[in-house]
């Protein structure tokens, strides 16, 4: 998600980007703002289509995807739940 907000801030705007992660509660949110005013648009699904599913992708991951102007620019900010599974430890293996 963060991969494709991103590469399409750089790809289609003219200026600057920046990019946060915040932690809310149970949620993750990846905010990106760049500096083109246009709001993506989510295209219909296309098997055929090379290319250009990065806002599907997107939208098929997170919980949540909220577009909206700035006063310069736009902000994409897209919310992915934290999953919590009881029991599950990482453990590695020591050399």
């Amino acid at each position: 998600m963060v991969s494709e907000l991103v590469t399409n801030a750089r790809k289609y705007a003219p200026g600057p980007v920046l990019m946060e992660l915040r932690i809310m509660g149970e949620v993750v949110e990846v905010v990106v703002w760049d500096s083109d005013p246009v709001l993506p648009v989510a295209r219909v699904s296309d098997a055929s289509r090379v290319g250009q599913h990065g806002l599907e992708i997107v939208m098929a991951v997170a919980q949540g995807v909220e577009a909206r102007r700035e006063p310069v620019g736009k902000r994409i900010t897209a919310r992915i739940a934290l999953a919590d599974v009881p029991g599950l430890a990482v453990t590695r293996d020591k050399p």
